[in-house]
């Protein structure tokens, strides 16, 4: 199927993605159908472990183009997602010259413009993911976290996404001919402004249900136990009821459970193997203590 077919409606692009494995539902499917058509960032809020990422990874893979991935942090400059120059090439090129200019022959000193324009060549730049996005549409360029990042961050990337431009001083303007596909991530471990969530279209990502999960589950791993299956998304799904818990597993959690209980060998979830592969599934301390209680109580017959 081709990228146009994928993406001539809503409903296409569903069975795209579930051909990749990532089965949205309708209302994401909308949303990530109409940032395509309407060529505007897509923004993705949600749990951690609910899909986020994994949609633009789908998309990628879907649509056979590049994934561009920007992991955004706290203290993270404009710099790091355009570009940079190498300056150690730099300094180990300007030793070069000096020395065949030293040595003479038919090499010639450069001019003072003449070196900078030199130095700061193409084989000196080192695209960062920004850059190498608009110079490489069509692709899929993930900013992935961008709630970790801090205000001058988002009103660089809010510049960036409303031209599709890049100006390089010493090289000039960079400017994407085909906008890339722009999927963002946020965990809400703050609010973002209004100005960069108005650009885009936005989507909250819930936990799916019970019976979307275990299909998520089978079509993702299609060689664990479908009894298996069905008991680890059943105590999941009990575990994301649990107020008292830090964090709760996500989709992510799920199938990382199922697959090592499938690595194991295993057909069914006892407390014994549960206890033993907890990690898979919670990732706090005080979390693994309560769930043990739980799944004792759950799983004991």
């Amino acid at each position: 199927m081709s990228a146009a077919d994928v993406l001539a409606d809503p409903a296409s692009l569903s069975a795209g993605l579930a051909s990749t494995g990532y089965l949205a539902d309708e209302g994401l499917a909308t949303v990530a159908w109409l940032a395509h058509a309407l060529q505007r960032p897509l923004l993705l809020e949600g749990e951690p472990g609910t899909g986020k990422t994994a949609l633009a990874e789908s998309l990628a893979s879907l649509l056979d183009v590049p994934l561009v991935r920007l992991q955004c942090y706290e203290g993270i400059e404009a710099s790091q997602a355009l570009y940079d120059w190498d300056f150690p090439r730099q300094i180990l090129h300007l030793r070069a010259v000096e020395t065949a200019a030293v040595a003479g022959g038919a090499a010639r000193a450069l001019s003072g413009t003449d070196l900078e324009a030199d130095l700061f060549d193409e084989r000196f730049l080192l695209a960062r993911p920004v850059l190498r996005a608009l110079r490489e549409a069509p692709c899929v360029l993930l900013v992935d976290e961008v709630d970790r990042a801090d205000d001058e961050f988002e009103a660089f990337l809010l510049e960036v996404l409303s031209t599709w431009t890049v100006t390089i001083p010493e090289l000039g303007t960079v400017r994407a001919g085909t906008p890339p596909y722009v999927v963002l991530t946020s965990n809400r471990t703050r609010e973002l402004h209004d100005a960069l969530k108005r650009r885009c279209l936005y989507h909250w990502i819930e936990h799916p249900g019970l019976e979307r999960e275990l299909e998520i589950v089978r079509t993702r791993l299609p060689e664990v136990d479908a009894a298996l299956a069905e008991q680890v998304v059943a105590v999941v799904h009990r575990l994301r009821d649990d107020e008292g818990l830090v964090k709760p597993p996500g989709v992510a959690e799920t199938l990382d459970w199922a697959r090592a209980l499938h690595a194991l060998g295993a057909s069914r979830l006892d407390p014994e193997t549960a206890a033993r592969t907890l990690g898979a599934a919670v990732k706090y301390r005080e979390d693994a203590e309560r769930v043990r209680v739980a799944l004792d109580r759950a799983l004991t017959p």
